[in-house]
Formats: structure tokens, sequence, C-alpha cells
């Protein structure tokens, strides 16, 4: 039997100190009486990546990866699933029983999983064209979303976003532009922001001025920290039904403890675990 902490893994990246991978991952663990499990924050960088990865001995399991790794992380692998060759993307590296690493993304199944149920009549929304977009349209092709507005300020970045969507091999998804300004005007019964924190004020701001009604639509915003975002916020004052981020990163962590440990997770456990410590973040931030 391996001793306590014998089975280890950990969340890579560069920042790292916010991460709630541990928690999440940690929560997991203890729910289910796994105590030969860990899971910590490492800071790498993408010039010591591969080194990283290379020094690590059989005690380590698998390897969460933020950025700016997901790109980089193709370079350390033998095998990589299907959806994380599309996506372009890897956020998860499970270690084989040979020494080697597959590659894998779970942040398309975590953002499906989040948007599971949700009324959307076969098009959505997706604000921003950077990498996470990709994993947006990936998931919402899964739900059986087939043409996609995507809003960015980059026009350029949108039709590269496009001409990589309609050549997946799994099946095109046929993206167009909008101006980002613009993209509450005709709002799809779902939308999924992409976007980081700060253009959140100006964008949730175009809903002040659409004449659209927003009964019916969800926007799913995959930003958890400093909850709710200007988005979120300005979503549900327009009658928008809104989904955290933390509902996504949930899911894809549930996903990446299957693949290390071999068991079901504990989801509401790790949810709840999520939701305390974005609880305490909020109060630690207010006292200091």
């Amino acid at each position: 039997m391996l001793r306590s902490g014998a089975n280890r893994a950990a969340v890579l990246g560069s920042p790292i100190a916010h991460s709630l991978s541990p928690t999440l991952h940690n929560a997991g663990y203890a729910a289910l009486g796994l105590t030969d499990w860990s899971y910590a924050a490492e800071p790498v960088e993408v010039t010591g990546f591969s080194g990283f990865v290379a020094g690590l001995d059989a005690s380590w399991r698998g390897l969460s990866l933020t950025m700016p790794l997901k790109e980089v992380a193709f370079g350390v692998t033998v095998s990589v699933s299907v959806v994380a060759e599309e996506a372009g993307s890897i956020n998860t590296l499970i270690h084989r029983p040979d020494g080697h690493w597959d590659g894998d993304n779970t942040d398309v199944v975590g953002l499906a999983r989040a948007l599971a149920g949700v009324e959307h009549g076969g098009g959505a929304t997706v604000l921003g064209a950077g990498a996470t977009a990709r994993s947006a349209v990936l998931a919402l092709r899964s739900l059986g979303v087939g043409s996609v507005r995507v809003a960015a300020r980059r026009p350029e970045a949108v039709a590269a976003l496009a001409d990589w969507a309609g050549r997946l091999s799994g099946g095109a998804v046929l993206v167009t532009a909008c101006e980002l300004g613009g993209w509450a005007d005709d709002p799809s019964r779902l939308v999924v922001s992409t976007l980081p924190p700060g253009p959140s004020a100006t964008v949730g701001g175009a809903l002040d001025g659409a004449g659209s009604s927003f009964e019916g639509v969800t926007l799913l915003d995959v930003v958890y920290a400093d909850w709710p975002t200007p988005l979120a916020r300005a979503a549900s004052a327009h009658g928008m039904q809104v989904i955290s981020g933390l509902d996504m990163l949930v899911h894809q962590a549930a996903e990446q403890f299957r693949l290390f440990t071999g068991h079901e997770a504990p989801v509401e456990a790790m949810a709840a675990a999520g939701r305390a410590e974005l609880v305490r973040r909020s109060g630690a931030s207010r006292d200091r």
C-alpha cells in the first residue's frame, strides 16, 4: 500500500497562486477518503516547463495546466486526445505507467457540462476569440450548436477562429462575426463570455443600449473570481439567467480527477469547497 501522499498531482502555470484547483482536487480526495493523494500548485514558466516535467518521478499521476503552458505541453506528450488536438490546447497531462505523458483537454467537457440542459435553439454567441473561445466552440458543438456568432475586439482573430471552426474534422461549426459593442442587439438564447475581467464592464454596458428582450437568454461567464463580474451583474439585471465560471471550473476539474485517480469525482463536495474558498478570499480582500 502506498504511503500517505504517495500519489501526487499539481496545477502548473504562471501566475498560479490564485488557482482554485488545489482546493477542488484536495476536497475531492477528502470526500472519497483518498488519503494517499495530494495536489499542489507549482509556479512554472514556459522556459522551465519541459525540464520540470522531465524531472517528475513515478509518484506523480497527473498535471493540470493553466496559462501559459497549454500549447507548449504538446512537446512533452506521446499521445494527445482528439479534443485537445482540435482545441490546440492541453490543460491536462496524465502520467502513463511507462513514464510518458498523455495530453487531454477537460476545458471542453467542463463547459459542456456547465451548459447541459440550457436551451440554445441551435445557435449561440461567444464573446472573445482567443484560446478559450476555441474550447467554447467545441463544447457548443457537442451540445448541438451548429452556428456561433463571435464578438471580439480584433476582426482578424475572429477570422482565424472562423477558419479553424470550418475545418474541424469532427464536424464544422459556422462562425460569423459581430461587433463587440453590438453583441446584445440581436442576442442568441445562449451566450458564453470567454473575456478576461478587464473588458467585463464595457461589454456589459452594451446591454443598456440594446433594444432587445433578454428573457430566456442564458449567459455563462468563464470568470469565477471576484464574482459576480460587471458583465454578470448587468446580465442578471436585464433578466438573463447567469452561470458562473466556477461551474465550468468544477466540471473540468472533476474530469481531471477521474483521469488522474480512476474514481468518479465527488462533484458536489468539490463545488462546495470552491464556493467556500471564494467566499473566504472575498472576505480576506475586504479586510485588507
